[in-house]
């Protein structure tokens, strides 16, 4: 599919897909013409993309991520371990939000007591 139809498909506009593609993030294939020609394994790519970014990952880790990806199988262990270093930091966040939410709890709650004397 052309660029258009892709941008619609992953809800990123055109020049975000040049970007990524400039970034080397993606690389999709050119036809004849030269036109920017992407398959059903791009758009997941571009989700795997977007949810990282979602999850607080900077495009400079995604990009080295997006580098052993394109090296192929034989980097599987450092991309598992890339992941495994920011599923911690997303448990470490988890739990100080728990903390903040359970401050804000006590909080609210003695407003509470409060306002019902």
């Amino acid at each position: 599919m052309k660029i258009k139809e892709f941008s619609q498909k992953c809800g990123l506009s055109a020049d975000t897909l040049r970007y990524y593609e400039k970034e080397n993030l993606l690389h999709p294939i050119r036809d004849a013409n030269g036109y920017r020609m992407y398959g059903e394994r791009d758009i997941e790519w571009v989700g795997f993309i977007l949810r990282l970014k979602e999850m607080g990952v900077s495009i400079s880790q995604i990009k080295v991520y997006a580098q052993l990806r394109h090296l192929g199988d034989r980097t599987i262990h450092q991309r598992y371990e890339l992941l495994l270093q920011h599923q911690k930091k997303l448990q470490l966040q988890q739990q100080k939000l728990a903390e903040h939410q359970a401050y804000l709890e006590n909080k609210l709650k003695l407003y509470r007591e409060i306002m019902d004397r």
